[in-house]
């Protein structure tokens, strides 16, 4: 078997040295540092790369490689992968999915008290805060949650396409919480990872009504109905606006 074709399929830890200049003047030396990483294959030929934490368990933003850098720069870590680091990220996933359960049986707090220990193992788990922003909410604990939503839209967080319902829940959340300016903002995020979704227009339209930005909710819908014109709601939602000369 290759070496090319070993590493297709990947998905494990792998090190990575570099050389780094320590000290000033005449003090100033070069030093070996080794970074442990996650890596997922995606394409053929394309590699997404997240450093470990010092839980072991990837995080941050992703940073995409091909092949040929991956062979390279980058050093199989195997015995890693399999004794703390998967582990880790299987334990991390019982652990909100025990979050998500006590959540939908109405048990904010011991749903809180989970999510907060998931994101003691990595701060930048988005299920993680989003979790601890919905429970906050559901107690109507506004203040708390806006601290939420503040870090939350400030993090450096790697989002996908998949996360777009909690930013859709967390957004109606807030809308019903008279947060609008949150809730707009909220909405907005998950159109960027998702912008072909009409029922987030949608949503983000009646964030704007409740604001009496009706021009702004008449343009969110119309974009809605480009993306479906059989959208019955948003239909029955322009012409509330014609009715009453809104927008």
């Amino acid at each position: 078997m290759t070496e090319t074709n070993m590493i297709k399929d990947l998905s494990g830890v792998f090190s990575r040295q570099k050389i780094a200049k320590v000290g000033t003047g005449t003090t100033t030396r070069r030093v070996a540092q080794i970074g442990y990483y996650f890596v997922e294959q995606t394409d053929e030929n394309l590699f997404q790369v997240r450093p470990l934490n010092n839980n072991f368990v990837p995080t941050g933003d992703p940073e995409g490689i091909d092949r040929e850098e991956l062979l390279k720069d980058y050093t199989p870590e195997p015995e890693m992968y399999h004794k703390q680091v998967l582990p880790n990220m299987k334990d991390l996933q019982k652990t909100l999915a025990r979050a998500d359960r006590h959540r939908k049986q109405g048990n904010t707090f011991s749903a809180e008290m989970e999510y907060t220990s998931a994101i003691k193992v990595d701060e930048y788990n988005v299920r993680g805060n989003f979790g601890v922003g919905l429970c906050l909410m559901e107690r109507k604990e506004t203040e708390r949650a806006n601290d939420i939503f503040a870090r939350l839209i400030s993090m450096d967080a790697p989002f996908a396409s998949e996360h777009k319902h909690m930013f859709n829940d967390f957004g109606i959340s807030l809308r019903k919480s008279k947060m609008i300016p949150q809730a707009v903002q909220y909405y907005s995020k998950a159109i960027e990872l998702s912008p072909d979704d009409e029922h987030l227009r949608y949503n983000l339209a009646r964030a704007h009504f409740e604001d009496k930005a009706y021009d702004k909710a008449r343009e969110d819908l119309n974009v809605c109905l480009e993306l479906n014109p059989d959208f019955e709601e948003a239909k029955k939602f322009v012409a509330y606006l014609d009715k009453n000369k809104l927008g």
